[in-house]
């Protein structure tokens, strides 16, 4: 791994945590990073829009990043019920997650918005998340690298740098589900993801690139392992607090 991509941990609370339990989460994860006051990772968790404001409030100072799970692509405007990049960055957010599968399939996300998204997070100063995956079906053609290929050359937007994004890799059929790829299948991804950056950026040797999908305590320091491999953006282990900075203990 190239000594400027410093492992980071991110964890995507879904759609998960009313206020108190939300921020005693987000306090317990805060305590922990503080206490192992970790310089070479990051650890940044992403509850639902409703708790960034107060779970930046509440991990102030620990060194535990927050950021969003969405963002609009406009700054404001007639948009019932969206959250722009700008709120978030107000809020105390430093980074937004845009494009995660979830997003694609539930909300019919195309690379397009995804891209929109990405550079709404920029304008903001936060750093975006993209997300990329490829689903059962699309694997079982064959077809996992292609449209790797094909939802980062599209969803990536011109002029990115290495300080400003983050790309993490997510298998859709892995999320969730307990299943994960093999550690070289996962490697063979991140190789292939860092070759498609090489071709449409500058700096993409210093990518930070994420791992996600049923990742947890016991399988982190594995798949962490993996070649290309710079983090995890993590799903339900992210709601524990013990088995987060499990997580995080293995970058």
């Amino acid at each position: 791994m190239a000594r400027t991509r410093r492992p980071l941990i991110a964890g995507n609370w879904k759609m998960n945590g009313l206020q108190a339990d939300g921020i005693a989460l987000a306090k317990a994860v805060a305590e922990g990073v503080r206490q192992a006051a970790w310089a070479d990772r990051e650890v940044l968790v992403c509850p639902p829009s409703t708790l960034v404001l107060a779970v930046a409030a509440a991990v102030r100072g620990s060194g535990l990043l927050v950021g969003g799970q969405n963002c609009h692509a406009k700054a404001s405007g007639a948009h019932t019920g969206d959250v722009s990049a700008e709120m978030l960055r107000d809020a105390g957010a430093s980074h937004v997650i845009v494009g995660h599968s979830e997003r694609r399939a539930d909300c019919g996300e195309t690379d397009a918005i995804v891209r929109a998204k990405a550079e709404a997070a920029w304008r903001a100063g936060l750093t975006p998340i993209v997300c990329i995956g490829e689903t059962l079906d699309e694997r079982e053609a064959g077809r996992t690298l292609a449209v790797l290929e094909g939802q980062l050359t599209g969803s990536v937007p011109g002029g990115a740098t290495a300080d400003r994004l983050v790309v993490a890799y997510e298998p859709v059929w892995a999320i969730g589900t307990g299943k994960t790829p093999t550690t070289p299948e996962v490697a063979v991804a991140h190789a292939h993801i860092r070759k498609v950056l090489g071709g449409i950026m500058e700096g993409a040797t210093s990518v930070r690139l994420l791992y996600g999908g049923s990742m947890k305590g016991s399988n982190a320091a594995e798949l962490l392992a993996a070649g290309d491999v710079d983090g995890g953006l993590v799903g339900g282990a992210s709601l524990k607090a013990d088995e987060f900075l499990a997580i995080a203990k293995a970058a």
